[in-house]
C-alpha cells in the first residue's frame, strides 16, 4: 500500500508541476454586445497564449479574486477561423479583433504600453468567439450558451 506523499513532498511537485490554469497573465478589459443588442461590462479578460493560432481567455465581471468565471473567448488566428469556419457562421459567432481593438474600446492592462501595443498587434490578426456561461445576475448557470459579440462587430462579406 502507498503511503501518501507528506505536504511538503506535494507542494514541491505542485510547484515544478505546470497545469492548464497557470499562465493567464495577459489582461484585456473590453465591452460585449450580448445578442439582444444590450452592452454589457467591461469584462476583465485573463489570457493565455496556447499555441501560434490560438489564445484563449478567462472572462470575469470583475478583478475580485472570487469573481465568477462568466465567459471563454478564444481567440483563433484569421488564417485558421476564416479557412475552417463558414462565412455564416462566422458572422453570427465570430468578431474581427482588428476591428474591435479599432474602436478604441479595448484596454490591455498591467503591462508597459509598448508591451501592451505588441500584444494588440498580435490580437488584431485573430478573430474572436465568445462563449457566456453564467447568465448576468443568475445564482446558477441554467445550461444555455450565449455568444456575445464586440461592440462594433462587422459582417464579412468574403
Amino acid at each position: 500500500m502507498m503511503k501518501p506523499a507528506s505536504t511538503a513532498a506535494s507542494a514541491a511537485v505542485t510547484k515544478a508541476m505546470p497545469t492548464p490554469a497557470q499562465g493567464y497573465t495577459i489582461h484585456v478589459m473590453a465591452p460585449h454586445k450580448f445578442e439582444d443588442g444590450s452592452v454589457h461590462g467591461p469584462y476583465h479578460h485573463y489570457c493565455k497564449p496556447i499555441s501560434p493560432e490560438v489564445l484563449q481567455c478567462l472572462l470575469f465581471e470583475s478583478t475580485d479574486s472570487n469573481a465568477l468565471l462568466t465567459d471563454i473567448e478564444y481567440f483563433v488566428a484569421k488564417s485558421v477561423s476564416r479557412s475552417h469556419v463558414p462565412l455564416e457562421t462566422w458572422n453570427k459567432y465570430y468578431h474581427d479583433h482588428e476591428v474591435e481593438i479599432a474602436t478604441g474600446r479595448v484596454q490591455i492592462l498591467d503591462m508597459p504600453e509598448a508591451q501592451a501595443k505588441e500584444v494588440a498587434a498580435v490580437a488584431a490578426k485573430t478573430d474572436g468567439i465568445i462563449f457566456h456561461l453564467w447568465p448576468d445576475g443568475a445564482k446558477a448557470p441554467n445550461g444555455e450558451v450565449g455568444h456575445p459579440q464586440s461592440v462594433g462587430h462587422k459582417h464579412r462579406t468574403e
